[in-house]
């Protein structure tokens, strides 16, 4: 039987550190305990446990069927394998903003390291088809403010997910992203970007981390 050797707030402490320090990190996908092992083994820094990764191992697809606790379930178990930080997926937060504050506790005391909640309808769309629909600003703002109020750890990561770019484009995409951070969102998830420029544009914009999807 493998046990991991650091506690969650230790976890939690090395993710805040790689994101304060500059650099670029690959934190590979992992759908199973197994993979993130593998991922630790290899060398890498961190471990994503992606929606659609999730949801085609569950045989779903990736269109909000997966619940809360499906979720929570498996990024418990990928996150007490290793002792990378591991970093999720939580779709639109599984309801409204008292469900995205829910969501953040129930991922902190699973041991994870951070999530990322997007500004989608429910159900949501995977980020690269066709036919998403977005929330307005406020809506998404209140999710997102709810995520942040709900931390205990003040080094776990609540990240903002826009699609907006593939709806309203990238200027307005921008703006929306801009709102995300004054409500608390310590990182942005600018999803489905065309090129490199347009990661550029936002990072200009922005003076937060950024979650690159490429």
């Amino acid at each position: 039987m493998l046990f991991t050797k650091k506690t969650h707030a230790e976890k939690r402490q090395a993710m805040r550190d790689l994101l304060d320090d500059g650099k670029l990190h690959q934190f590979p996908g992992a759908f199973s305990p197994f993979v993130a092992q593998m991922i630790e083994r290899k060398g890498y820094p961190g471990v994503y446990i992606g929606g659609a990764m999730l949801t085609a191992d569950l045989c779903l697809p990736d269109i909000g069927i997966a619940t809360l606790s499906e979720f929570a379930d498996r990024g418990e178990q990928i996150a007490r394998a290793t002792d990378l930080p591991a970093f999720i997926d939580i779709d639109t937060g599984f309801g409204e903003p008292m469900s995205a504050a829910r969501t953040v506790r129930m991922l902190e005391e699973k041991g994870l390291a951070g999530c990322h909640i997007e500004d989608q309808v429910m159900p949501k769309r995977c980020g690269h088809l066709d036919g998403k629909e977005i929330v307005d600003t406020e809506i998404m703002v209140q999710r997102v403010r709810a995520a942040a109020d709900a931390k205990r750890d003040p080094n776990f990561i609540v990240t903002a997910r826009s699609d907006a770019r593939a709806v309203e484009g990238l200027d307005k995409a921008i703006d929306r992203m801009k709102a995300y951070v004054d409500a608390g969102a310590d990182m942005i998830f600018p999803e489905a970007m065309k090129d490199e420029k347009e990661f550029e544009a936002v990072r200009e914009a922005l003076d937060v981390p950024i979650l690159a999807n490429m």
